[in-house]
């Protein structure tokens, strides 16, 4: 886990912005406004019980042995909603032991009792879902009706793998000999270390605990120091429901220390990652010396191809989803929009058109679709690509600057005339930069998409129903969407290829990551 940043002694988020707004009077009495709106629904969570602020540990909030505490920041105006637990090591070695002690009896559950507490858990998150849609907007920025929606879909993972922890079947194999009988058995892996990124604070969550509970596994997660407060609340939700004390740990802080103590540790037996694909190698490393097995959902430079003979309202609408949903910080977004030669003006146009319509600002505000970026160094990493690609010859359309509002608010962006050497076509950009490439043939498109170490998700619009098939196979992606810009789901397998990962979450497919396979031999029957 080295190289992984330490919170625990600076403010996640600068207060600072080079941008010239925040001096004008206008936007100060917004960011005002702004504020007051938050410390109301602040104080609301606090009322409900869900704003919780400290650490879990066998089932016991708790503070940082040492008292330290970083700042959870609302990326919106710079203020701070809470203070939680700077933890570490130590915290971490004692969730992990209560994690441990709990899983000899969690485990041994029967699946059905597994699912009702799982299912309980499932209706709190539905019942408080404006709650928690609150809370993701307050601590990560999104829209509240797209944090609304993230609570329903990350919500859906408790209530599909509640069902299907009744439904990890073995097998009996034909015998060998005749007084022979083989089996397989399918048993949970054990303690499983599960750390989260700051772009779905609960989706990210449940997509992980529910597949590992559901198959007796118990936890200890590590959610983003930006945005641990979601978890928090969920993880409250799940106590609610009946989960035993130990089931969820919860901690958060220094990172190096916490991912060197799950690394370290003989009783974790698994570790699940959503992040970067630096960090993701790292922990690769680490889970070496406890040979470790991994599940890794790292990054991605998702390509997004649009035939000519595609129809441009169906293209336009899914580029807009899928580059643009969460101001473009998810590793599905759409990071290269490829455009065959004949239409590419015709798209720029249009699609410049409909990017200049989107609304930005405060998530809680009606009608705004964009909210901010996550923080400071999100709005330098944009800066820096597009300064280039503008150097290399790309040409900004729309946007390229930072938002009127001020803070980490940046106008949704079109950038024509990029070529795939330039570094927002080598790197994600996680943010709203739609960057348009040009192509000639289906084999070119091809080339590009799949010139790439990553291979995560890949959209094709076109209305031939022969190259969909084509095209689809020949992508080098685990996730590929035609004709359609949103695609994840839970009853789908979501994941990688190449240098964007190792396993799959949800479906079906998503609960063998936490279960280990038995074979039994039974002999000497005719005795």
């Amino acid at each position: 886990m080295a190289g992984m940043m330490v919170f625990c002694t600076r403010s996640l988020l600068s207060r600072r912005s080079s941008s010239p707004a925040l001096r004008h009077p206008f936007v100060s009495l917004l960011s005002r406004q702004i504020s007051s709106e938050a410390d109301s629904i602040v104080d609301r969570l606090k009322s409900s019980g869900l704003l919780r602020t400290q650490g879990l540990i066998g089932g016991t909030w708790t503070d940082a042995y040492d008292g330290k505490t970083l700042k959870v920041q609302n990326p919106a105006t710079g203020d701070v909603i809470a203070n939680v637990p700077c933890m570490g090591g130590r915290e971490t070695i004692d969730a992990i032991g209560s994690a441990s002690e709990t899983f000899s009896s969690w485990s041994k559950l029967t699946a059905a009792e597994r699912s009702k507490y799982l299912r309980k858990w499932y209706d709190l998150l539905i019942v408080h879902k404006e709650e928690l849609g609150q809370l993701i907007t307050l601590e990560q920025g999104k829209p509240l009706k797209e944090a609304i929606g993230e609570v329903s879909y990350g919500a859906s993972f408790i209530e599909f793998f509640a069902e299907e922890a009744k439904r990890v079947y073995g097998d009996i194999i034909p015998a060998t000999l005749p007084d022979r009988r083989l089996f397989v058995l399918k048993q949970p892996v054990g303690v499983v270390g599960v750390i989260t990124p700051w772009n779905f604070p609960l989706a990210m969550i449940t997509r992980k605990v529910g597949p590992a509970l559901a198959s007796g596994c118990t936890v200890v997660v590590k959610p983003s120091e930006l945005t641990p407060l979601t978890c928090l609340a969920a993880t409250e939700l799940a106590l609610q429901a009946g989960i035993p004390k130990g089931a969820i740990n919860v901690v958060m802080g220094n990172a190096p220390e916490i991912g060197d103590a799950l690394l370290e540790s003989k009783q974790v037996r698994k570790i699940t990652f959503t992040g970067s694909t630096a960090t993701g190698k790292k922990l690769m490393a680490g889970a070496a010396g406890t040979v470790k097995r991994v599940s890794l959902e790292l990054g991605g430079n998702a390509p997004c191809i649009i035939f000519d003979d595609a129809d441009i309202d169906v293209a336009i609408k899914g580029a807009m989803a899928a580059k643009f949903r969460n101001s473009g910080q998810t590793c599905v977004c759409a990071n290269r929009i490829l455009v065959q030669e004949g239409i590419y003006e015709k798209f720029a146009t249009a699609f410049s058109k409909a990017v200049q319509s989107m609304q930005v600002g405060n998530g809680f505000h009606e009608g705004v679709v964009q909210g901010p970026l996550i923080n400071e160094a999100a709005v330098h990493k944009v800066e820096a690509f597009l300064e280039d690609a503008v150097s290399k010859g790309a040409k900004i359309l729309v946007g390229g600057k930072r938002h009127s509002l001020g803070m980490t608010f940046y106008e949704p962006t079109v950038v024509t005339d990029v070529k795939n050497e330039m570094l927002i076509s080598r790197d994600e950009v996680f943010a709203p930069v739609a960057p348009l490439l040009r192509f000639k043939t289906e084999e070119e498109a091809i080339h590009i998409a799949n010139d790439t170490d990553a291979g995560l998700a890949a959209y094709i619009f076109t209305s031939s129903m022969q190259r969909s098939w084509r095209v689809s196979e020949a992508l080098e992606y685990g996730l590929v969407g035609i004709n359609e810009g949103i695609i994840s789901t839970e009853v789908a397998p979501f994941g990688g290829v190449k240098q964007s990962g190792l396993g799959r979450e949800g479906s079906k497919y998503g609960i063998d990551e936490y279960l280990e396979m038995k074979y039994i031999c039974l002999g000497n029957l005719s005795n």
